[in-house]
């Protein structure tokens, strides 16, 4: 591979613990993991001091790995373009404790999911509370040396490119850029165009696959299983220099789990050889 080989942990059962997590992804060839920040008793919590975050950063060297990015879920509870405004406080707390999280683990970037549109938020008000947010997040991004990366996911926000690059060229910060999710376009738009307007905005890649058959969430399916244009993607993320960790956020089968650890990681080789 021209890329990095990395794996999100989300790929493993929810009840995996971190050396398991860690164990698995340097058996299958992996470089790096990508944790995810969570509430109560998960590898990486809202609760952990420096020093357990340096712990677990630790263990990580101790198989290997590099733990190159930050992501979560907690966004979609505390979304940034909440209404209530303590909401959207308790989600720069969760951004800021993955921007700690990553500057502890060495990591270059967290994922930010920059907001929500629902009947209640509209899309130029979700516009403006997330670029409002995102503008205070870089100081604190700038400062620990860590990028954010803006996710393109099914938030029905920033549908298109040309608007995920305006916003980001309007927080007008270095360290505030795209993490592209591959699979996520593919329902909407063409991942390939995607990477070459976004350029070198992209901080980080995800990828997974999906039927555009199916046309909903039970779309998402294995590396090589759907109807990504794999040839396209890899050519389009040389030619905008690409050279970080392509990462699947893939769920884990609910038999022999394992398996989907090996599978991806042999259908990396075989997309991005």
């Amino acid at each position: 591979m021209s890329f990095q080989k990395g794996i999100n942990a989300w790929c493993f059962p929810k009840e995996s613990r971190a050396e398991h997590i860690f164990q698995q992804a340097k058996e299958y060839g992996y470089k790096g993991v990508e944790l995810n920040l969570d509430e109560g008793d998960a590898p990486l919590h809202l609760e952990m001091t420096e020093g357990e975050l340096a712990k677990l950063a630790q263990l990580a060297r101790e198989y290997g790995l590099e733990l190159p990015s930050v992501s979560t879920a907690l966004l979609w509870k505390y979304p940034l373009t909440h209404n209530d405004a303590e909401v959207r406080e308790k989600g720069i707390q969760v951004v800021e404790k993955m921007i700690e999280a990553a500057s502890v683990f060495g990591a270059r970037t967290v994922l930010v999911v920059p907001g929500l549109v629902t009947p209640e938020v509209s899309y130029d008000t979700a516009y403006e509370r997330a670029r409002e947010a995102l503008i205070r997040l870089a100081k604190t991004a700038e400062a620990k040396q860590v990028h954010i990366g803006i996710e393109n996911v099914w938030n029905k926000f920033l549908l298109s490119p040309l608007e995920m690059a305006r916003l980001i060229d309007e927080v007008n910060s270095p360290w505030v850029g795209a993490y592209f999710d591959v699979g996520n376009v593919l329902q909407f738009g063409f991942p390939e165009q995607w990477i070459r307007i976004l350029g070198k905005r992209i901080r980080a890649i995800h990828i997974k696959d999906f039927k555009t058959t199916t046309g909903n969430i039970t779309g998402f399916v294995p590396l090589l299983a759907g109807d990504i244009p794999w040839a396209r993607v890899a050519e389009a993320l040389r030619e905008i220099g690409y050279s970080g960790y392509i990462i699947p956020e893939i769920s884990p089968y609910a038999y022999k789990p394992e398996q989907l650890v090996a599978s991806t990681s042999e259908a990396l080789d075989a997309i991005f050889k």
